[in-house]
């Protein structure tokens, strides 16, 4: 399992990440709200582990927030608030399951693999991101705009996922090739600029309204309007 733990105590976050890692897990650790929601909007996860008192943006904010993205990762709320509106504001909010602080590792797991599990049977009915009338399946790779079905390499998928994340928001050459590339941006090439060519012409080509737009001197931009 590759998961997020968002959780502002070191040491608690310290003791989780080493016990999943014991147990096989690939993780990442956010230590407050906001750069918790870039990194879950930012990356695929099997499950998020969210605590609610964070520092920037509180644990339901974020998951109502990553919501409205269209994310279905599954997410634990791993809190000290107890109480049952806590847990009805948590669930309201979105998020899949509650564990209580504190709590047994060996409950933390049963509930992140009961998580997955039941994410496995229903992802494949939710894995989808959408803007405008662009669709992109994170099952089976592929992209449709309208009734057209566009197929994609595996960059121009990670390009354009990373795009759709981000829809309305500038993102830099610099953030592409860390992000898509996972490497360091030579400006010596023009390779981004190349595969941004590419997804144009599968993606905007044939239809009247454009969705990817260069912003001069900044970088790229995926938006409805």
């Amino acid at each position: 399992m590759k998961i997020l733990v968002v959780e502002d105590e070191p040491k608690l976050a310290s003791f989780v990440r080493k016990g999943l890692e014991e147990q096989s897990c690939e993780v990442d650790v956010a230590f407050d709200g906001q750069v918790g929601r870039n990194m879950a909007l930012n990356n695929l996860y099997d499950v998020i582990i969210m605590d609610i008192n964070l520092p920037k943006m509180n644990g339901f904010d974020v998951v109502h927030s990553i919501r409205q993205e269209k994310n279905s990762t599954p997410v634990l709320m791993l809190t000290a608030m107890g109480s049952v509106d806590d847990k009805l504001t948590g669930f309201e909010a979105g998020a899949d399951d509650y564990l209580v602080k504190p709590f047994e590792f060996r409950e933390l797991m049963a509930r992140l693999r009961a998580l997955t599990k039941r994410s496995s049977d229903t992802g494949m009915q939710l894995n989808t991101l959408k803007v405008a009338d662009l669709e992109l399946d994170l099952n089976e790779k592929v992209a449709r705009r309208g009734d057209k079905r566009i197929e994609l390499t595996a960059k121009e998928f990670g390009l354009l996922e990373y795009l759709m994340r981000n829809r309305g928001r500038v993102v830099s050459r610099v953030d592409i090739a860390e992000k898509v590339w996972d490497i360091h941006f030579d400006t010596g090439t023009n390779v981004i600029d190349v595969y941004v060519n590419f997804l144009r012409k599968k993606i905007d080509k044939d239809f009247p309204h454009k969705l990817i737009h260069t912003v001069i001197g900044m970088g790229y931009m995926l938006k409805e309007e």
